[in-house]
């Protein structure tokens, strides 16, 4: 016999009697998963179905997720390029015209507005420089003797 099967382990267990618990363990621990998996929705949703018209009519998680046959066939169906479209569809198309139109408006609508205030700005602020160094000009070469020319001030 081998050195390992003379001397005695140390839980009082023999090395064989050990093994086969390690065995008895992991059968347990597959049993249990197997037994967990077979219980489960989501694998009976995953197994193959059985001919009993359950396709016709899912059922639960299934129901959200497949289509009607006929309701897949018409949405991969490709219409040709100078097919008709129907009356729903010029409608959608025009309404998402209208609101693109919409919002573009609405945009240059208010690019303008602040070309606007800021042009509207810039022009007070060049006019007011233009007073102020105006004025600075006639006092700086007022002489005293002749009256102010009353027409060019501005009336404040």
């Amino acid at each position: 016999m081998d050195e390992e099967d003379r001397t005695p382990p140390k839980c009082g267990y023999s090395t064989s009697q050990l093994k086969m618990s390690w065995t008895y363990a992991t059968l347990l621990a597959l049993l249990t998963v197997l037994l967990a998996l077979s219980l489960s929705q989501e694998a009976d949703s995953a197994a193959v179905p059985s001919s009993t018209g359950s396709a016709k009519d899912p059922q639960g998680p299934l129901k959200r997720i497949f289509m009607k046959e006929e309701d897949a066939s018409n949405f991969f169906r490709k219409r040709s390029r100078r097919g008709a479209k129907s009356q729903d569809e010029i409608n959608a198309e025009q309404r998402q015209v209208l609101a693109a139109d919409e919002r573009k408006r609405e945009f240059h609508e208010e690019k303008r507005n602040e070309f606007e205030s800021y042009a509207e700005e810039e022009n007070d602020e060049q006019s007011e420089r233009t007073r102020e160094s105006t004025e600075q000009w006639r006092e700086f070469h007022y002489d005293g003797m002749h009256p102010p020319h009353e027409y060019n001030r501005h009336s404040i």
